[in-house]
C-alpha cells in the first residue's frame, strides 16, 4: 500500500474540493453538499449544533441550516494526503458570530465510482484561553 503523503497533484485536487464545499456553504447549495458526503449510514459529522449520524441526518441539518457560513477569517490550512485516495483537511478560522477559535476537520476518502467524498467531518469553537 503506497501512503506517499502530499503528492502535490493530490493536495491540490483537495484543495480544489475544499473550495468548492466552502462556497456551497456560503451559498447553502445543498445538492453540492450531499454530493461531497459518502451517501452512508456510517458517515458522521459533528456540527456546531447537532451530531448527524448517517447520510440522511447530515442531509436533514444541511436542509434546515441558514446560508452564510461560520467563518470570517482563515486562521491555518492544513491539508495531508496519503497516498492517492485518503486525506485528511483541518482548518483553524475565526468565526463571525462567537467568540473564540474554530475548528473544521474532514477526512476525505475517494471512491472508484464516487471519487472524493467526506466520510467523517467536525466543527468546533474553542474558547479563547482553551479548555
Amino acid at each position: 500500500m503506497d501512503l506517499t503523503p502530499n503528492r502535490p497533484e493530490i493536495v491540490a485536487e483537495l484543495a480544489a474540493h475544499f473550495e468548492r464545499y466552502e462556497q456551497a456553504l456560503i451559498d447553502k447549495d445543498v445538492d453540492v453538499l450531499d454530493s461531497m458526503f459518502w451517501n452512508s449510514p456510517h458517515t458522521i459529522r459533528y456540527a456546531l449544533k447537532d451530531n448527524g449520524y448517517g447520510f440522511d441526518a447530515i442531509h436533514a441539518s444541511r436542509v434546515g441550516a441558514a446560508p452564510g457560513g461560520n467563518k470570517a477569517e482563515r486562521i491555518r490550512l492544513e491539508i495531508l494526503t496519503l497516498g492517492n485516495d485518503l486525506a485528511t483537511i483541518n482548518l483553524e478560522y475565526r468565526p463571525r458570530v462567537q467568540d473564540g477559535i474554530g475548528r473544521q476537520s474532514q477526512t476525505w476518502v475517494r471512491f472508484p465510482d464516487t471519487g472524493w467524498q467526506i466520510v467523517s467531518a467536525h466543527v468546533s469553537v474553542m474558547p479563547h484561553g482553551g479548555w
